[in-house]
């Protein structure tokens, strides 16, 4: 199983689990997997077409998924695969 890292900002969702494991050929089966297991992430990570939100980042051993092959990146037992929400604001 591979590892999914939850930042602060998401952990409410999965009981403030830091870490996650989860099973998948795929990062987008992975976070099939994450969302199903917490369906709270559900509409924090994806749009209604299954597509991540633009605003999301995902990492797969600290590299940006969006130069790999996205969803389709295949992902090891031994990956460990980062969700990060984009945040703003301030002053």
């Amino acid at each position: 199983m591979s590892t999914v890292r939850i930042p602060p900002v998401l952990r409410a969702q999965t009981g403030d689990l830091k870490a996650v494991e989860v099973d998948g050929a795929t990062v987008g089966a992975v976070l099939q997997a994450l969302v199903e297991r917490f369906p709270g992430l559900r509409e924090q990570l994806l749009g209604p077409d299954g597509d991540l939100h633009r605003f999301v980042n995902v990492y797969i051993n600290d590299q940006d998924v969006r130069y790999l092959d996205a969803l389709a990146t295949p992902v090891a037992p031994s990956d460990t695969i980062t969700v990060l929400p984009a945040m703003a604001g301030g002053a």
